[in-house]
């Protein structure tokens, strides 16, 4: 790849962006409960349209009907950020016709779970393809939902993209090793620009980033089937599992999944920096992202010197999704201790 593409993405970023902002094109809507923590309308949720044009330059020679679909769930999500597609469960059936046929054009259904009945269900065609299709969603949704402290979903993407280049797994996906630099690079600049909050990713970005992830970690197994689907699992286990906890959450509660609130695992996180530093927002901010990907970087990288052994990677999966429970209810009750008192 060019070198000269390197020292232009920054710079057409930054300019492209400030364009954005004087135009007052793609304004954050800080009001809403889950966008508070900066309390700034200034930094327009841009950062889906520099991944779409830049993943342009990956996708065009290789695989354009994927680049094609990506655009699609671009678009899906532009219109949520503009506010024209505004209601939750229109949204998501749009998402499920999409993303059907995404999995059924790109022949996504050959998926495995190591368990002989589910895999033997799962050889029914109709049945794969719609097992895909769910898990897909699942994960696009979660990386949306993940998505509300700078460099959270960016950089977590970027260590399990680093992780799969460094043990040679991308080979096999139409992704050439300068590609892959490339993709990373850019994931880097953008957490740069996004960690100094000039844009946030929106809705556009994390339905972009999540299908994205998704479809690269479904090729991958296909190519490598010896790996164990606990792998890709771990891999993509907390903005699934945060995806399935809060629906679980909600629905207990009697509260739609489908509607946002600030009860999300960063978000308290964010609260208890807040409260324990005399720190500003967008320091707790970045500081809660880094702390969390801190904790994903060992997880996945540990995982990555067993990606065949699959009773060490479901305990593992199994010991992240405990520790999360345990500190997501001490950070639930901190915050709700603090409100009691400031109350009395």
């Amino acid at each position: 790849m060019d070198y000269l593409v390197f020292f232009l993405t920054p710079i057409l970023i930054y300019f492209f962006n400030l364009y954005i902002i004087k135009k007052k094109l793609l304004t954050n809507f800080s009001g809403e409960t889950h966008q508070k923590f900066l309390g700034t309308k200034n930094s327009p949720l841009s950062g889906g349209i520099f991944l779409i044009l830049f993943l342009l330059i990956i996708f065009i020679q290789t695989d354009l009907l994927t680049y094609v679909f990506l655009i699609f769930i671009f678009m899906l999500g532009l219109f949520s950020d503009l506010k024209i597609l505004t209601l939750p469960l229109r949204r998501l059936f749009y998402q499920f016709i999409l993303i059907l046929l995404f999995v059924y054009f790109l022949s996504l259904d050959k998926v495995s779970t190591r368990i002989i009945f589910i895999d033997y269900v799962l050889q029914n065609y109709y049945i794969g393809i719609f097992f895909s299709t769910f898990c897909l969603i699942i994960l696009v949704n979660g990386t949306n939902f993940i998505d509300g402290l700078n460099g959270l979903v960016l950089t977590y993407y970027l260590i399990v993209i680093s992780l799969l280049f460094n043990l040679d797994l991308l080979n096999g996906i139409n992704i050439s090793d300068p590609n892959a630099v490339f993709f990373c690079y850019l994931l880097l600049v953008l957490i740069i620009f996004n960690l100094f909050n000039q844009f946030y990713l929106g809705d556009s970005g994390a339905y972009l980033l999540g299908l994205l992830m998704g479809y690269i970690l479904i090729k991958m197994h296909e190519a490598n089937p010896n790996i164990s689907p606990y792998f890709i699992v771990l891999l993509l286990w907390y903005p699934c599992f945060e995806n399935l906890f809060s629906i679980i959450r909600k629905f207990k509660f009697g509260k739609s999944p489908v509607y946002p609130d600030n009860k999300h695992f960063h978000q308290l996180l964010f609260h208890f920096f807040k409260k324990k530093s005399k720190l500003s927002n967008l320091a707790c901010n970045n500081y809660s992202s880094i702390t969390i990907n801190i904790y994903n970087f060992f997880v996945l990288f540990i995982g990555g010197y067993n990606i065949y052994n699959t009773q060490f990677l479901i305990i593992l999966i199994l010991i992240n999704i405990l520790f999360y429970i345990i500190a997501y209810f001490r950070l639930l009750k901190f915050k709700y201790k603090l409100l009691i008192s400031d109350e009395k």
